[in-house]
């Protein structure tokens, strides 16, 4: 399969390295950690976890265009890079819903939030996070992978399943129907969970204490921003794909297309890193620590 040359090289490559070491260096934090062995941090890691697994999806692709003088990649690796961004955007919703809902215990019901939120319940949390997004990508994807294809190019910078089976010779009413019933499970569910635990945590803050207040702020704000940049990204991705988008110029069309894959990874870090003081204090002392 074809796909449209690259652009934005030099910032690609900037950023794969910024989304490696950031991620990881919070990874290797919370875990090396026991103080950071909270359910709160614990959520983060899995994030970050995702962030890294959903840049394999891209960058190395990537890279292989831009060393390569002919812009193709086979079908079987197509497939692969299809499972692997859409399960990474299952599972960035997934584990944004159960941050959420990890919000709602502790600013909802601060006295029994060490007993609703046990180490088990976070196991199985995590686990329901990676494996329903896991399942229903592999499901779509042996959609897309029996299909009979016309077409051979793809005019973006990664294979998507929309534009894979837009290439289809027959008949897609099942591929169709699928795939809306994984954006209903993947995305409306998790939004529709964190709708309802924002809108417990707003009552209890305005009929709660200022500390209360200011505890949900503290908490919530970086988790309400990762939400709306990688939802405001997605959403620029759908659009791409469902409507006529040659108006735009090349570039900006291709900054839209990868801003999801690209940002978020970039933006979590910092964002959590920043703001969550635990994190903050630790990484300051571990860069001190070595001048």
């Amino acid at each position: 399969m074809a796909a449209e040359e690259p652009g934005a090289q030099e910032l690609q490559q900037k950023r794969k390295q910024a989304v490696f070491f950031s991620n990881l260096l919070l990874i290797a934090v919370i875990c090396m950690n026991r103080s950071l062995h909270e359910p709160m941090y614990l959520f983060l890691c899995s994030l970050f976890v995702n962030e890294l697994y959903g840049s394999t999806g891209l960058f190395p692709f990537l890279l292989v265009q831009i060393l390569s003088d002919v812009h193709t990649v086979s079908a079987p690796l197509c497939f692969l890079q299809n499972f692997i961004l859409y399960c990474y955007g299952g599972v960035e919703y997934f584990n944004l819903a159960i941050m959420a809902y990890d919000r709602y215990l502790a600013i909802c019901f601060p006295l029994q939030y060490n007993t609703r939120m046990t180490f088990n319940k976070i196991t199985v949390l995590i686990a329901v996070t990676w494996l329903c997004p896991l399942l229903l990508c592999v499901v779509m994807t042996s959609l897309s992978s029996s299909l009979q294809l016309c077409g051979t190019i793809i005019e973006k910078v990664y294979c998507d399943n929309y534009s894979i089976v837009k290439l289809a010779c027959y008949d897609t009413t099942v591929n169709n129907i699928y795939g809306l019933v994984v954006t209903i499970l993947s995305i409306f569910c998790s939004l529709i969970l964190i709708i309802y635990t924002y809108m417990k945590i707003l009552r209890v803050c305005f009929s709660g204490s200022k500390q209360t207040r200011q505890k949900a702020i503290s908490t919530c704000t970086p988790h309400l921003a990762s939400l709306l940049n990688f939802s405001c990204g997605a959403c620029f991705e759908i659009i791409q794909s469902r409507f006529n988008m040659n108006n735009l110029p090349i570039t900006l069309r291709i900054l839209l297309s990868i801003y999801w894959l690209t940002c978020q990874p970039v933006f979590n870090p910092l964002l959590y890193g920043l703001n969550m003081s635990k994190i903050r204090i630790i990484c300051k002392s571990l860069v001190f620590a070595k001048m």
